[in-house]
């Protein structure tokens, strides 16, 4: 029996308002709806009058000046970044020019968590352009005027991955790592399924109250929808080893069974998870590959 994950996707929103959501928290809603961005990138505004923002959003003019438009007579401290896919980081820089230029705090830019620096090829979709002016690492804390913000590496859908915790709301904004309205993509080859998982396994134990993903409505039962999330995935993973186990041993031929409820446009989307999956499942002796391993590669039971 499939997993059931107790998805939340109603939300009630204007485009372009700013919106307080929390005694501490409002957000504004950038227009770029997709079928992986649901609504839209939400941009999330920490405090008054001294304020923090996460994930300023697309290459929007049109929303970065609602953010201004939002904060007129209050100042930027803080820009905070959780990973640098093309609907997060790149409003950052008209963001920092129209407002004083405050520093942008990350892991590091595109691909850092997997050793881009190095040379490696990530994939793409990434904002190559963004580097933090402030590097974060988990476990540091960013104060700001009358918040504080503990930063909580989660790598996995990118290498590069933060989600940040607002202390005094007990509130986890957790960007793409987990979302309410579906789950997450992990793209190959800096996408990591082992990374991911466990990413997921450290925010079980934590306190928090609530989860403000960037793109869909809040998440008031966390503890409980990150175990649904893990499931899910060791469900998929059970899934893969059926079809290896009746001798489907190609992605492409994988993902119409394990997603036929899925619409056939998301399917290539799927199909990055399924490699994801599949590394992990070779990397741990639990399926077996000819030759390398990749998204055209065929695969077998271990």
């Amino acid at each position: 029996m499939a997993v059931v994950i107790p998805y939340v996707r109603e939300l009630i929103f204007e485009y372009g308002a700013m919106q307080q959501i929390s005694p501490l928290i409002r957000r504004v809603i950038a227009r770029n709806p997709s079928g992986f961005t649901q609504h839209g990138t939400g941009t999330y505004i920490i405090g008054k009058g001294k304020v923090a923002v996460i994930d300023p959003g697309p290459l929007d003019m049109d929303h970065v000046q609602a953010i201004v438009n939002g904060l007129k007579g209050e100042t930027i401290t803080h820009i905070l970044i959780t990973h640098t896919h093309m609907d997060h980081s790149p409003a950052t820089t008209p963001l920092k020019k129209l407002m004083g230029n405050p520093p942008s705090y990350g892991y590091g830019p595109h691909g850092s968590g997997k050793g881009v620096l190095e040379g490696q090829a990530v994939e793409a979709g990434g904002d190559k352009d963004f580097v933090p002016d402030v590097v974060v690492r988990h476990g540091d804390i960013i104060r700001g005027d009358g918040w504080t913000v503990e930063c909580v590496h989660t790598p996995g859908h990118t290498s590069n991955h933060i989600c940040f915790a607002l202390r005094e709301e007990k509130a986890l904004f957790t960007g793409d790592h987990v979302m309410g309205w579906s789950t997450t993509v992990i793209s190959p080859p800096d996408g990591d399924m082992q990374d991911y998982m466990h990413s997921l396994e450290i925010l079980l134990p934590r306190d928090d109250e609530v989860y403000w993903p960037t793109h869909g409505p809040a998440i008031r039962d966390p503890q409980n929808f990150v175990r649904a999330y893990i499931a899910h995935r060791h469900d998929r993973e059970a899934q893969i080893a059926a079809c290896l186990r009746d001798g489907i041993g190609r992605i492409t031929d994988m993902v119409p069974v394990m997603y036929k409820d899925v619409d056939a446009k998301l399917w290539p989307a799927a199909g990055r998870s399924v490699l994801a999956h599949l590394l992990h499942m070779v990397e741990t002796g639990r399926a077996r590959c000819q030759g390398a391993p990749g998204p055209d590669a065929v695969y077998s039971a271990a």
